[in-house]
């Protein structure tokens, strides 16, 4: 598609030009006003006129409404914000405290195993889960034990991420990320990192709400 541009030098006689800002200002005041002194006024593709006082401030207000729908000589015109035609009420998700918690704690992949540490540098299995919580906003107990009774209980077939897993008999929680995976500080000389994850493991699951 070829590109058009309006010509500011029109070639219309001055007379009418005037006759069709000044209906322009009409339309839009429903008065036409007396004309005394002249003022100056730039209508994009048109050029410049001289109107009177009285109409100085409607047709301002007509040049503005008037450059806002036409795009200056050489730059883009304004882009239109994107839709989602296929739905376009659909709103974005918000975060869980789940979701912003397994993010927190994925931040912390590689980090040291230390008993009784609770972050930011090292952490217990426990420590990580509260520090990550803690992300969220969510002020969690330190214990792996006293974490098995928070929330609401969850199965093992409806995991979802950010949900809270307690395993070795009780003694150990780590964040589950989906996909079977538990993130966890594991044991000492073990990093921060992903484990397998099985229904045989699980004691208690728990869903932050």
């Amino acid at each position: 598609m070829g590109k058009h541009s309006l010509q500011r030098d029109s070639r219309l006689p001055n007379s009418v030009k005037g006759a069709l800002v000044m209906g322009a200002v009409a339309a839009t005041t429903g008065a036409m006003p007396a004309i005394s002194q002249a003022a100056t006024i730039n209508i994009p593709g048109l050029g410049n006129f001289d109107l009177p006082p009285e109409l100085e401030q409607p047709a301002q207000q007509v040049e503005k409404q008037l450059q806002a729908m036409v795009a200056p000589q050489g730059q883009a015109a304004p882009q239109l914000p994107s839709v989602n035609f296929d739905n376009p009420f659909v709103q974005p998700q918000q975060q869980t405290a789940g979701n912003i918690a397994l993010d927190a704690a994925r931040g912390k992949l590689g980090a040291q195993y230390n008993w009784g540490a609770a972050g930011p540098q090292s952490f217990d299995c426990s420590g990580l889960v509260q520090w990550a919580y803690r992300q969220a906003g969510v002020e969690l107990p330190r214990t792996s034990f006293e974490q098995s009774h928070v929330g609401a209980p969850v199965s093992f077939d409806n995991l979802q991420a950010g949900d809270i897993v307690i395993t070795n008999g009780g003694g150990h929680v780590g964040i589950y990320a989906g996909n079977g995976q538990l993130l966890n500080a594991v044991q000492s000389g073990t990093p921060v990192s992903y484990t397998h994850l099985s229904a045989d493991d699980v004691v208690t699951a728990r869903r932050i709400v």
